[in-house]
């Protein structure tokens, strides 16, 4: 529909919607607009709408929440894609949990290796249990005991 068409359309529309709607992502556009459905929409097709959040083309059929910009139901805004309990996967166990973040602690886990790295410096954390650091230059600096201890400790 070409602007003027939707301005006239605009202007006959007398209904205004407030609050939240939950609707329908139908589809993309050619020009990348999301196409919705809603209930109170007061043409007989989809509407293109501006959104808050990233869609594709795997949303498609999905529920999504729309406020109106104004009350026009014309002018629908996508704010969130609404997610239901059933569809959403939980994590199985500790294991796949790659990142854990509670305010105090960072936990990052992976099934063979770790490696932070910054430019020449690297720490490397293995599943045989190695910790390897590599670098230009290493400091060990302990206002207390800096104990080293091992199976056998080798220097040089």
């Amino acid at each position: 529909m070409a602007t003027d068409q939707l301005q006239k359309t605009t202007a006959s529309v007398e209904q205004k919607i407030d609050g939240v709607v939950i609707g329908l992502f139908l589809n993309l556009n050619d020009a990348g607009e999301p196409l919705v459905a809603f209930p109170g929409n007061p043409l007989e097709r989809a509407i293109p709408a501006r959104s808050t959040t990233d869609l594709n083309k795997e949303d498609v059929g999905k529920e999504i929440a729309l406020l109106f910009e104004g009350g026009n139901p014309l002018q629908p805004l996508i704010i969130g894609k609404i997610h239901h309990a059933d569809t959403v996967k939980p994590a199985q166990d500790d294991e796949q949990t790659l990142a854990s973040l509670d305010g105090e602690h960072i936990v990052l886990s992976a099934k063979q290796t770790i490696t932070l790295k910054c430019g020449k410096a690297s720490i490397t954390l293995t599943k045989a249990g190695k910790i390897i650091l590599r670098g230009a230059y290493l400091l060990f600096r302990s206002s207390g005991v800096n104990r080293i201890k091992g199976g056998s400790v080798q220097i040089n």
